[in-house]
Order: structure tokens, then C-alpha cells, then sequence
């Protein structure tokens, strides 16, 4: 009989997991699974990184309404597939970005997204933005993800990165709230800076 996980501290931090095994786990802590090890999510953000996120979310739902395209925030699981098809014991990398927009309905389920979505937002907080711009930046890549937003709440920056030949490219970098945020994605959307971090 298996053994039900409950708490955190039932798992071995030194070995690799599935998607199978995570879906067992019953416990209220947020983690993420990226190539099978496990990455503890940060605790409920602060208020700045909650404020940001929403105005990304509203302002990228507004933009896309009556298309095909749908957006949606954190909690929702992003399994990254390196082969389609793959059964839950072989997928070894789920996460929960901030905002993801997703254009090909066909990968979404109950569970939520199963494939790389075409957009992936990330607003940074010090205990993850080592993994957002290194681990997570990585294997946003090698999946497929189209673009890339990082989004640092105190430094007011913002950055994105589009899949160019598989390699991800600086597309936009703004600082001290200067610029408009746009994406190749979506030509409509516009976002000033400025209204993003007041």
C-alpha cells in the first residue's frame, strides 16, 4: 500500500519525482517540480508582487477577450513535456507561473495546461528569482515556450525574452518604469510601465 504524503517533510529532498507522485501529495505547501527535483514555492507573495500580477492578468484577459488565447494565473499547473503523449509517471516537470497565456486550447485539461504555453510571466521575489532567471528560464526554453516575461516588482524592470531557433532572445528590457510593454504574440496589446508599477 502506498504511503499517503500529508506533509512536507515525508519527502525525500535528494531524489527525483513524477508528476504521478505529485498528484498524490496532500499537503497545503505550493512546490514545484522541475526535472523531478522538488523546489518549495515561496510563501503568499507580498502585496507589490500580488498587484503587479493582477494588473498583468487583467490587462492581458482585457486584450483577449473574443480570441482564441486564454489566460490564467497561479495556482495552475504547467506540466513541460519534452515528448507529447507522455503518461503522468514519465512527466517530471510541472510548475505554477505567475500568468501563463495559452493559444492552443488543445493542450489544456482538468488538471491544467499540458504543454508549453505561448506566454509564461514570472514576477520575481528574492526567494525565487534565482530560479526564474536560471532553472526555470532553462527549461522554459527547452520546452518550447514562445516568450518570457520577467518582471522585477522593486527595481521596476521588465524584461522579455521570445524563442528564436529554439534559443530564448532579449526582445524588450525597460527600467525605472520607462517603456511600453508589447508582445509579437498579441500586436494589439500595450502596456505602459508606468501604470504597471504605480
Amino acid at each position: 500500500m502506498e504511503q499517503i504524503i500529508t506533509n512536507i517533510d515525508q519527502l525525500d529532498f535528494k531524489r527525483q519525482y513524477t508528476y504521478a507522485d505529485y498528484l498524490k501529495w496532500q499537503f497545503d505547501e505550493r512546490v514545484e517540480l522541475i526535472k523531478g527535483w522538488i523546489y518549495r514555492m515561496s510563501p503568499a507573495p507580498g502585496r507589490k508582487h500580488q498587484k503587479i500580477e493582477g494588473k498583468i492578468f487583467y490587462n492581458l484577459y482585457k486584450a483577449l477577450i473574443n480570441k482564441k488565447c486564454e489566460v490564467y494565473n497561479a495556482p495552475f499547473d504547467v506540466r513541460l513535456l519534452k515528448n507529447k503523449g507522455q503518461s503522468d509517471k514519465e512527466v517530471v516537470t510541472v510548475v505554477q507561473p505567475d500568468v501563463v497565456v495559452v493559444c492552443d486550447t488543445s493542450i489544456l485539461d482538468d488538471k491544467g495546461c499540458n504543454g508549453a504555453p505561448g506566454l509564461i510571466v514570472e514576477v520575481l521575489s528574492p526567494s525565487t528569482m534565482k530560479k526564474d532567471f536560471n532553472e526555470k528560464f532553462n527549461i522554459y526554453e527547452e520546452n518550447g515556450v514562445k516568450e518570457y516575461w520577467l518582471i522585477h516588482p522593486e527595481l521596476h524592470t521588465f524584461e522579455s525574452y521570445i524563442l528564436v531557433n529554439d534559443k530564448f532572445e532579449l526582445n524588450l528590457r525597460f527600467e525605472n518604469a520607462e517603456g511600453i510593454i508589447s508582445t509579437p504574440l498579441f500586436p494589439d496589446f500595450k502596456l505602459d510601465c508606468k501604470e504597471l508599477f504605480s
